[in-house]
């Protein structure tokens, strides 16, 4: 497989500057080492010089969509969350790491929509999962350095009035998110990971597990599913003119993937046991504003025309009362902390992303929520 890693020249250096000294030579697992974060996480991982031990959920075929080209630096372990026996030998086997693991808890069912069509899958494996691997852990007396579960910005939903005086606001009335904003899951995916947060903090409580929260808001970028929002706002400008969406006016606050990885890196290194942390660009964006610009840059750098259109579908609408009007991130405790900020601009990360999706076809095609059965892919 092709090495299509983003950490390269000057983000690498960057990188190894700011994190070099905390990971090389230490012993690391990730959860989801093959999803979209799980995968540029890992990554940077390997680059750094940790020893990493990648948790892959078991499938017949035994393949590494993201992750092949580290197939000879890393350890894989096909494994399932909800599996307590293939858990069980994981954790065992990182009693034997020479030193105490950090641990990347990213494997999840991560998308919104498909929460509402699979929820029982979406419990298991977002919340079962992550009580499967942190009882293990205790259970086997496992000494690690950080257990940093991933959360999402989807936990704060909607203000609800009652306590919308804990919320807040910036002088011309819109939301900003912070750590201990009141929570409001309005998807079964959300939910969920309001679920593994809190047990998290359970075992942190309980047993001593040294577990921090990380709740991200809206990461984007390279290798992500194209069914969600950005890539199928890009793979449908690729393949055809009209680019459906669902609701265009929420608002969001999107993350280049390597910003978000880098808050994973930086909470995991340097937050405090017990504690939740929230990064993301800090500013939003409406969805139709978000297309309007990916559009736009498309057809500036050549990968289609100017007749690409933007509309409105009733059916990519989330169900009933459960779509999120706004998020956007107040990082201002990570930065005080750590120092951490976003690196990437939306102009940039966009670029970026547009140009992945445009150079591998073959990891999208076939995986998209909108191409027609039989019907024949569009040129610029």
């Amino acid at each position: 497989m092709p090495n299509d890693s983003l950490w390269t020249g000057s983000a690498l250096d960057d990188l190894r500057r700011e994190l070099g000294d905390v990971y090389d030579g230490r012993t690391v697992l990730v959860t989801g080492a093959d999803g979209f974060m799980g995968s540029h996480l890992t990554d940077a991982l390997v680059e750094l010089g940790a020893t990493v031990h990648a948790f892959v959920r078991a499938t017949s075929s035994g393949a590494l969509n993201n992750i092949g080209h580290l197939r000879d630096r890393l350890k894989v372990h096909f494994a399932d969350l909800t599996d307590r026996t293939s858990i069980d030998y994981l954790v065992r086997e990182l009693k034997n790491a020479p030193d105490a693991p950090y641990v990347f808890h990213l494997g999840a069912q991560a998308h919104v929509g498909e929460s509402w069509h699979r929820p029982y899958e979406t419990i298991m494996a977002n919340t079962i999962g992550t009580l499967n691997l942190l009882q293990a852990i205790v259970d086997w007396g496992l000494e690690l350095e950080k257990f940093d579960t991933a959360g999402t910005s989807e936990e704060y939903g909607n203000v609800r009035e009652a306590v919308a005086h804990h919320h807040e606001f910036d002088d011309a009335g819109g939301l900003i998110l912070h750590e201990r904003s009141p929570l409001n899951p309005k998807s079964i995916y959300a939910t969920a990971k309001v679920a593994a947060d809190f047990l998290t903090m359970n075992y942190h409580d309980a047993f001593g597990v040294p577990g921090v929260v990380t709740r991200m808001f809206n990461n984007y970028g390279p290798r992500q599913n194209p069914r969600y929002v950005t890539g199928t706002i890009v793979t449908q400008a690729l393949a055809r003119e009209s680019v459906e969406l669902g609701n265009l006016e929420p608002l969001r606050d999107f993350c280049f993937c390597t910003d978000g990885v880098r808050g994973h890196l930086t909470v995991a290194a340097h937050g405090i046991p017990g504690d939740v942390y929230v990064y993301g660009q800090g500013e939003n964006i409406s969805m139709q504003d978000w297309a309007e610009m990916i559009l736009r840059i498309g057809e500036e750098h050549g990968f289609w025309g100017s007749d690409r259109r933007l509309v409105s579908t009733q059916s990519r609408f989330r169900p009933g009362a459960s779509d999120v009007l706004a998020l956007r991130v107040g990082h201002e405790k990570l930065t005080r902390e750590t120092g951490w900020l976003p690196k990437v601009s939306w102009e940039e990360g966009v670029l970026q992303t547009i140009r992945w999706y445009a150079d591998h076809r073959d990891r999208w095609i076939g995986r998209v929520d909108w191409l027609p059965t039989g019907a024949p892919l569009a040129t610029p």
